[in-house]
């Protein structure tokens, strides 16, 4: 049976989509992993966790990524540019979700929530 290969490209883009759901850790390593289920049940922090996991899997350079996950597939990952521009824009959503998360944090504790 030959081992799958498992993509770093697809595991980023599941990350930056749906890593609030866990689905990279899914596709990783598969319905029996605990922290892919953490994620579906905590989704609202699971969220952040998912663009936090997106750029982690992103920045891991090629030769790391295929001796933790493809040892034995026969292949070598060559992820290029779409990694980087999906690293780019996960951080501007991550950051840019953060930042609404703070903001409307102080808008709720300062004035009741007044704003919105």
């Amino acid at each position: 049976m030959a081992i799958r290969h498992k993509n770093k490209t697809l595991s980023t883009l599941l990350a930056a989509l749906f890593g609030g759901l866990g689905a990279h850790r899914f596709y990783l390593y598969g319905k029996k992993d605990v922290w892919a289920w953490v994620h579906v049940l905590a989704l609202p922090l699971s969220i952040f966790a998912g663009f936090i996991g997106a750029l982690v899997i992103g920045l891991t350079p090629d030769e790391k990524w295929d001796a933790q996950y493809n040892p034995q597939s026969g292949r070598s990952s060559n992820s290029g540019w779409a990694v980087i521009l999906m690293v780019v824009v996960t951080f501007a959503l991550g950051s840019t979700a953060l930042i609404a998360t703070i903001a409307r944090a102080f808008d709720l504790y300062l004035t009741g929530g007044a704003f919105g």
